[in-house]
């Protein structure tokens, strides 16, 4: 799955077009470096999105098409 798409499944990103704007920025890396929009997300890659001031960082722990609002933080563990 793509790295933009993700972050809107997993609703770390409210929409997918900020999460594109985010990555084309350089404020997402994936394992330590830059990453684009394109990037393939797997199981076990380790994100880091800032926002700001604050930086969030996620390990991926599932990758799926459509999940219901509930199930999103699933996607996901803080670090």
């Amino acid at each position: 799955m793509r790295l933009d798409k993700f972050l809107k499944v997993s609703r770390i990103i409210k929409r997918r077009t900020v999460a594109n704007e985010a990555c084309d920025a350089e404020r997402v890396t994936v394992n330590g470096r830059p990453a684009k929009a394109s990037y393939d997300v797997k199981v076990g890659d380790r994100l880091s999105i800032r926002f700001g001031e604050k930086t969030l960082n996620v390990e991926v722990l599932q990758v799926a098409e459509t999940v219901r609002k509930d199930d999103a933080a699933g996607m996901y563990r803080e670090i």
